[in-house]
């Protein structure tokens, strides 16, 4: 059974930043992300549910889901929140595992779960969780920056994800990234070279 790394953050936290930089140094990725935008793409395995969930109004012309309207129905409805989470997240939660236990040549991988805190399920499937960390007015000008909108609509979304916190407690493992990727590289090579000697000894005792 692979090792696995559950790694999260907060919304412009660096999470794919990070996550890029274990990957160069061997280990596999498994995004929660990825998969959730391959579900919803046109064609995708949820869109057939979420059409007769929510309609023709959440939908793209192409068949994908319109994220904009979906993400402002959401925020109107809390209730909408919870339907389409019913309908996405056993289908993301399979796939993960699935592509966690296909993953048998690197030495370890890392699963990417933005929302590991505030979701069950994850936490017991991965053998250490790392958290991004950085400071919140730094998430909130790196979304402005990566995504054009306002402040306060950055700050809606972090009140709807688990505070700072809440995220460093849940930690095993921290990465600050509040600069820049050369304050990133020195920590990633640590806490790789400290995966492998961990997927070594799981390795070990599995035989």
């Amino acid at each position: 059974m692979s090792f696995i790394v559950g790694l999260t953050g907060g919304i412009g936290s660096g999470k794919s930043t990070v996550a890029e930089l274990f990957v160069e140094r061997g280990a596999a990725l498994v995004d929660t992300d990825a998969i959730a935008h391959a579900l919803t793409a046109p064609q995708g395995a949820a869109m057939a549910a979420i059409a007769l969930a929510f309609g023709d109004s959440v939908l793209r012309a192409d068949g994908a889901l319109d994220r904009v309207a979906m993400r402002s129905l959401v925020f109107s409805d809390r209730s909408a929140k919870a339907r389409l989470e019913a309908i996405l997240h056993p289908l993301i939660r399979e796939q993960s595992k699935a592509r966690c236990a296909a993953a048998t040549q690197a030495p370890y991988v890392l699963l990417v779960v933005p929302l590991l805190v505030e979701t069950g399920g994850y936490r017991e499937r991965a053998d250490r969780v790392l958290v991004v960390d950085c400071d919140e007015a730094v998430q909130i000008s790196r979304v402005m920056a990566r995504s054009g909108i306002a402040a306060e609509a950055v700050r809606a979304i972090m009140a709807t994800q688990a505070s700072r916190l809440e995220r460093r407690a849940a930690a095993d493992d921290l990465v600050q990234n509040d600069g820049d990727l050369d304050a990133l590289w020195p920590q990633v090579d640590v806490l790789h070279q400290h995966y492998l000697e961990l997927a070594r000894a799981k390795a070990h005792v599995g035989r």
